[in-house]
């Protein structure tokens, strides 16, 4: 199986790209599909890894899901037969999680095993299963078979106040409450574009979901039915990493299908390090227009700097005059770059830092018995050269694959099929800019 890619680095990015839809979307609206009465099309669904995982996990259960478009998929639920997850499917891709509310609905009881995707921290199961306890949802973790058993025995009724929000669980939490008994209310929920997009297509369809900033109510209705095709939101993670190329490449690349509001927090961190950048009708341009300051930044939830952007950011402070720290404070193993980077000349450094009351300053579930390394300091800038580099997690690919490209000679980026989780088209995309890359 080719999962590598061959590149030559330090060609300018130029040209235009168009966004794919974005994956944490795709995801979430063909699981919410499976509680509709009727047939579901969605638009401008990418074609990557995760979403062909999830749609043959959505066929062996018994219901109907597949591409019938280049980027249009349809769903169909009524055969939905099966109320456990297979442990190869359930372990290859962590939204599998979601697939608790439409299984509960339809069975009343379901078998789910530990989630999969990107080992990039101990992410927050126990704020999903808290939140399903507060709802009267009977769920347990059974160690030796590696599945979570959940049983609704009534409608959900209640409320949840996270202690710390949770993007994917404020979406889980908005799928159980759906055919809640009456109103159900989430505090603290996180207030990513993404759940808008979510809370979007199912109100189209007759749920009837109410969001006053981070408060979220959700009134139970009877059913839900697609009335027309829903055309997801486009990507901003992947608009991030164009933009990451352009600047560091010293190029120019027009992303498409991208407004203002949607990386506001980025823009404004390329304004303080002289990054340019032109808005357009529904798109904006990236180029570089000189060198660039190093600043530190700190990753927040929305709407703040993004977990997913650090590490495309952390290639343009190695291009930056200065040193530059990043504080991550969503995940507790977002760094995996790190060492890869620094094959290729980057100077990189863990640091420490004393934080008050970090139970409440990190966003994860701090735990006083661990060591965490949470902060790097980079020193730039830096010429890259070449090398063996070997992906970790999805984002950190995009990161690798980048560094390879602005770096001088030949580099080989190994485990390519994680960063093709998240990113359609990636080679063909890159090739149309200029860049030089080979699948091998």
């Amino acid at each position: 199986m080719e999962d590598a890619y061959l590149i030559t680095g330090g060609q300018k990015l130029t040209g235009e790209v168009a966004l794919s839809g974005a994956k944490n979307v795709a995801l979430k609206t063909i699981i919410a599909s499976l509680m509709f009465k009727n047939k579901v099309i969605l638009e401008n669904i990418p074609r990557i890894n995760d979403v062909k995982e999830l749609i043959d996990l959505v066929n062996s259960l018994g219901a109907k899901a597949s591409f019938v478009g280049q980027n249009t998929v349809e769903i169909e639920s009524k055969g939905l037969k099966n109320n456990k997850v297979d442990f190869l499917y359930g372990s290859k891709i962590r939204v599998s999680f979601m697939l608790f509310a439409p299984l509960l609905y339809r069975f009343g009881n379901c078998f789910i095993p530990n989630p999969g995707g990107c080992r990039i921290g101990a992410r927050p199961i126990d704020r999903i299963v808290d939140g399903m306890k507060s709802l009267g949802i009977v769920i347990e973790y059974n160690p030796k078979t590696g599945y979570y058993q959940a049983e609704m025995k009534n409608k959900p009724f209640g409320n949840y106040s996270f202690s710390k929000s949770s993007h994917t669980a404020t979406e889980f939490l908005i799928l159980m409450a759906l055919f809640a008994k009456d109103k159900v209310i989430i505090n603290n929920a996180a207030n990513e574009p993404e759940i808008d997009n979510l809370i979007t297509f199912l109100n189209q369809a007759g749920a009837k979901i109410e969001k006053k900033g981070n408060i979220i109510i959700i009134t139970g209705v009877e059913e839900l039915r697609s009335k027309k095709p829903f055309r997801i939101m486009s990507d901003r993670n992947e608009a991030i990493t164009y933009a990451t190329l352009a600047i560091c490449t010293k190029g120019k690349i027009a992303i498409k299908d991208l407004k203002r509001e949607q990386i506001i927090t980025f823009l404004l961190k390329l304004d303080q390090i002289g990054g340019g950048y032109e808005i357009g009708n529904n798109q904006i341009t990236f180029f570089y227009k000189g060198p660039l300051k190093a600043i530190d930044i700190e990753t927040t939830p929305h709407p703040g700097f993004m977990t997913d952007w650090q590490p495309n950011w952390a290639i343009l402070m190695t291009q930056a005059t200065g040193t530059s720290t990043i504080h991550e404070r969503v995940f507790e193993n977002r760094f995996s770059y790190v060492d890869e980077l620094r094959k290729l000349g980057a100077e990189i450094n863990y640091i420490n830092k004393t934080i008050n009351k970090p139970q409440d300053f990190y966003f994860f579930n701090f735990d006083f018995n661990k060591e965490y390394r949470q902060i790097i300091e980079i020193v730039g800038p830096k010429t890259l050269h070449g090398g063996v580099l070997n992906i970790a997690d999805l984002r950190a690919g995009a990161t690798l694959v980048i560094a390879a490209l602005i770096a001088k000679g030949d580099s080989v980026v190994n485990g390519v099929s994680i960063l093709e989780r998240g990113y359609e088209n990636f080679v063909k995309k890159v090739a149309s800019l200029g860049g030089i890359i080979k699948k091998i």
